[in-house]
């Protein structure tokens, strides 16, 4: 079993994206998103480019002359893999698999509805990804129907076949379906090709020519697809599903029978043999690809393809030697899964397939699931993707752009898709239930890269989350699971290589100790007391008779804010407060070289960074262990060389400011990669009263007594060091657990403050504030306390009073909340959630 053998410390080194991921203890398991590319592939790339100019290719000088005869080189061997010719078929390069779907749905023959023959139709199989359903948006603005046909119709689709006198009928239709659902992994049967062409199958009861388009974008990834006997009229398909790189680029592989008959409106740089510009004649090149290629293909993109075929082939023998690989780990994997059970013989998992896993031919290397808990009930994929980030696991969740699937195998109704989205639920987010009832699940898929190893940390995890350590041992051989697969050759050497890898990098607790995480100050800051006392008039003015009743009275225990988004605590005894929340919270954010926010989940030792704000001074300081103490300025845009730009801050567009190359090599050196600190633009505070950006700037309120207290851990925490990891703004005290999910409101001394929503905690609690190392345990401690739900505490939002000066939240003052109606809170978006780094 050749190709499995790599692991995070036994591995074989043949490529360093690969490398990379196992010294950092990554487990990659969404391979049907996204292959990952060697570093052999790169490295071919580069020397190529390296040792070769190449032009633009609609030139005609010799750089150009050799980027044209490489494509074209290219568009033959894309050709030789998928076992078919230039004869039968053409290339047509796109920005991928979703820009080739729409080129069909543009460019088929179409009749359109109210012409005297009878009109076409576009059917596609339900089980589709949202690329395939959104061409029906094209054909109904061409006038022309579509249908959705279901996997089981299709098996019954004989009854359709036509009477001999309508089959001679040449309306064109087009079927659609996938080679392999990038939900479920099934593959459904290449056959169907001839059999709907040849009027064997008819997806419904109408007279015409059947033409099909198979969607081949997950199928290739790791199985051979051969057009010489499948023949199908249009394929189209992304690369970077196959070698990881390069991105942005897909083809449509047309038949040549249906090509010449194909239409073209738009004519881009290139497409043209001739035209005029002050009339309207056109004409377009013979060529099929050159007539369809607008403007200048991306062509250092296509020379990286032809790199990629031969890195492909030479490191794993071949399409059939992937496909037996990929599914004897995916096999292994759903026997395991399919047999875990809890004490009281509950199921671990609930698995949505199609088959049994026992054929390559009909199941593909995806496993698509939801989690369980003992009493059946489904744990959202959004909980079980936030432990898994923390064993370092990369799955995929949500519906996965192919809504049919979801709602065949997950019993969603049609009105259940339009209550969720009225609930605030959208594709893409991590709202994971509704009403106690999965939105969509996880999906995990195998890649030729993917090693018995990753299984082997998958179904660790599952176990290790799900089960008591005396429940089971995950077997690592089992009689029903044969690893039974063909050795590459010996000719791979990349494969026999007994090179070791470096162990995984552990922070040293001597690099770390005595480091500390928050730093107390108190602020003197006092408005006129006559201006208090108007400002708690107005509050008792406007107040409604709903506050909480009874019991002992709520205050402020702990104020902290946290200047440097992800970065350490800076407490405080009373801080001003204005629109956005407390004066220089989460103003300034660390970013990477490409300008993405950092944040403790990518980079742990951020905890390890302590800013403290000096008002009289007007700086701040930043301070780590091992570092020289370094300032910034809080005066806005300090100097001319500051360049507002664009950010993106939880889902926000930010104007923002660079803080300078000083304080980036500062950061650069104390986190070992390149990085710089910028800080959000007064453009942003205007407007930072708007609902749209309150998750930016809401408060994040937790209780110490008794919440915290309630989570069971193995190793128990102090108050102090629970508090830290739950980075907290206002830290309150309260006689009732969770009592302030009832609130809508509350007024603190002077300060009225709305309630946004609950705060859904993600995997930064189980980082340890004062080492940046990891507890995997908090999490789910954290989930099994609040019965899956991992809220954890609210949103506030301020509702500034009209004052000249400064409202202060102070320590000690008491806490009036204002109940609410419905008691209950609805979650925030997702984006707000991300907010509390």
């Amino acid at each position: 079993h050749q190709l499995a053998k790599s692991s995070t410390g036994r591995t074989k080194r043949f490529f360093s994206s690969k490398e990379l991921f196992f010294i950092l203890g990554i487990t990659y398991l969404d391979h049907a998103g996204s292959a990952l590319f060697p570093e052999s592939l790169l490295k071919a790339f580069t020397d190529d480019l390296r040792n070769n100019v190449y032009g633009n290719p609609h030139s005609q000088n010799i750089s150009s002359k050799l980027t044209y005869d490489t494509i074209e080189h290219v568009r033959y061997r894309i050709l030789q893999h998928f076992h078919t010719t230039a004869e039968d078929y053409t290339i047509i390069f796109t920005s991928g698999c979703t820009a080739a779907l729409k080129l069909v749905a543009e460019a088929f023959p179409w009749i359109p509805e109210g012409t005297k023959q009878p009109s076409s139709r576009f059917c596609y199989l339900t089980d589709s990804h949202t690329s395939v359903v959104g061409m029906r948006g094209i054909t109904a603005s061409m006038n022309v129907l579509s249908v959705p046909i279901k996997p089981k119709e299709i098996l019954l689709s004989e009854k359709n076949r036509l009477p001999a006198e309508e089959q001679n009928c040449t309306t064109p239709h087009l079927f659609s379906y996938p080679a392999q659902s990038n939900f479920s992994g099934t593959k459904y049967p290449l056959s169907w090709i001839q059999d709907i062409k040849s009027g064997k199958l008819c997806p419904i009861n109408i007279p015409g020519k059947w033409f099909v388009l198979l969607d081949a974008a997950s199928y290739v990834s790791s199985s051979p697809l051969d057009l010489g006997v499948h023949q199908a009229d249009f394929i189209p398909i992304s690369f970077y599903k196959i070698f990881g790189f390069p991105t942005g680029l897909g083809a449509l592989l047309v038949n040549n029978r249906i090509a010449p008959l194909l239409r073209k409106t738009y004519f881009g740089g290139g497409t043209a043999a001739a035209y005029l510009a002050g009339e309207d004649f056109y004409f377009p090149r013979k060529s099929i690809a050159e007539r369809f290629e607008d403007g200048t293909v991306s062509f250092l993109d296509i020379i990286a393809l032809k790199h990629g075929f031969e890195v492909l082939e030479k490191l794993t023998g071949g399409m059939e030697k992937i496909k037996q690989h990929t599914f004897t780990l995916a096999h292994y994997t759903y026997t395991v899964l399919s047999t875990l059970k809890y004490a009281n013989g509950a199921p671990v998992v609930r698995i949505y397939s199609d088959t049994d896993f026992s054929n390559p031919d009909v199941q593909g290397p995806i496993i698509n699931f939801n989690v369980l808990d003992e009493n059946g009930e489904v744990i959202g994929f959004s909980q079980v993707d936030k432990m898994a980030s923390l064993y370092n696991i990369h799955v995929r969740t949500g519906c996965f752009c192919n809504t049919g699937a979801c709602q065949m195998h997950l019993g969603i109704s049609n009105e259940d898709i339009q209550r969720n989205l009225q609930a605030g639920h959208v594709c893409g987010d991590d709202i994971d239930l509704v009403d106690g009832r999965p939105t969509g699940s996880v999906r995990i898929s195998f890649g030729y890269m993917s090693s018995f190893e990753d299984a082997q940390s998958f179904l660790k995890f599952i176990i290790a989350t799900r089960l008591s350590k005396s429940d089971t041992e995950i077997p690592f051989q089992l009689s029903s699971t044969k690893l039974t697969m063909e050795s590459v050759p010996d000719d791979h050497p990349s494969f026999n290589s007994a090179d070791k890898l470096s162990p995984i990098p552990h922070i040293s607790d001597t690099e770390l100790e005595n480091n500390s995480s928050a730093t107390k100050t108190t602020v003197n800051w006092q408005p006129p007391e006559a201006e208090v006392e108007s400002i708690r008039s107005a509050v008792s003015e406007t107040a409604v008779p709903t506050y909480r009743r009874g019991g002992k009275p709520i205050t402020v225990t702990n104020i902290y804010l946290y200047p440097i988004k992800s970065c350490s605590a800076f407490e405080v005894t009373e801080w001003p407060v204005g629109n956005q929340g407390l004066l220089y919270d989460r103003n300034w954010m660390v970013v990477n070289q490409n300008g993405v926010c950092m944040t403790q989940k990518q980079e742990p030792r951020l905890c390890l960074v302590n800013p403290s704000i000096d008002l009289k001074q007007k700086i701040m300081v930043i301070q780590a262990e091992g570092m020289e103490p370094i300032s910034v300025s809080l005066e806005e845009n300090p100097g001319k060389e500051a360049v507002i730009c664009e950010s993106k801050v939880c889902s926000h567009r930010v104007k923002t400011y660079d803080c300078g190359e000083r304080i980036a090599g500062w950061f650069s050196m104390f986190l070992g990669r390149p990085c710089r600190l910028i800080r959000q633009s007064s453009d942003m505070k205007k407007k930072s009263h708007q609902k749209n950006i309150k998750g930016m700037f809401s408060f994040l309120k937790i209780f110490v007594i008794p919440h915290l207290v309630n989570i069971k851990l193995e190793e128990p925490l102090e108050i102090e060091e629970l508090i830290r990891r739950f980075r907290a703004n206002i830290v309150i005290s309260a006689p009732e657990s969770f009592e302030e999910e009832e609130w809508a409101e509350i007024s603190i001394g002077a300060l009225r403050f709305q309630v946004v929503g609950p705060c859904s905690r993600c995997q930064i609690i189980c980082i340890d504030q004062q080492s940046g190392e990891r507890n995997k345990e908090f999490l789910q401690s954290l989930s099994a306390a609040r019965g899956r739900k991992t809220n954890f505490g609210i949103y506030l939002m301020n509702q500034p009073l009209r004052s000249s000066l400064p409202d202060i939240l102070s320590v000690g003052s008491q806490v009036l909340p204002v109940l609410k109606e419905n008691t209950e809170i609805q979650p925030p978006t997702s984006s707000e959630e991300k907010c509390s780094g």
